[in-house]
């Protein structure tokens, strides 16, 4: 139970696009690990992240952790989540993204965050034309085969 009340003050804090309240969700050395906008440590940045990424390019947050499981070191949870984009290419798209969300956590806190979701359908109801849709997979893709726990899985 205390994991879930963790994700709802977390997702809570994204909807109201109130920073602080995001970042006491992590320790102070906890790091977020965005799909888009990358990696971003400790409470300062955390907060940054969320007004001046998050809200400066979308709004109409609505975010639903879903399934949560922890065993008090390790918390996922599926989730959904909406926005409506307020970026000048793309102002005014509604967009729908499933996903998980794997929380590693120390003292009831989140110590880091990280996401596996597929962005490309997030892409499609933004309308992002297809050569930067490349470019960016071929970045994620960059990103998950350079991870030295994936080398076992690399053939040479």
């Amino acid at each position: 139970m205390e994991f879930a009340a963790l994700l709802k003050r977390f997702t809570d804090a994204v909807e109201a696009g109130d920073g602080t309240a995001l970042a006491a969700c992590f320790t102070e050395d906890g790091v977020y690990h965005d799909y888009i906008y990358g990696a971003f440590q400790g409470r300062k940045k955390i907060a940054e992240m969320l007004e001046g990424y998050f809200h400066r390019d979308a709004t109409d947050f609505k975010w639903d952790m879903l399934d949560p499981v922890s065993d008090g070191k390790t918390g996922y949870a599926r989730y959904l989540f909406s926005f409506t984009s307020t970026m000048p290419a793309y102002k005014g798209r509604h967009v729908v993204i499933e996903g998980m969300a794997r929380y590693a956590l120390r003292d009831g806190l989140i110590a880091d965050y990280s996401e596996a979701i597929n962005g490309g359908i997030a892409m499609a109801q933004l309308g992002v034309e297809p050569e930067r849709m490349a470019r960016t997979f071929r970045r994620w893709a960059d990103e998950v085969l350079s991870k030295p726990e994936n080398k076992s899985h690399l053939r040479a």
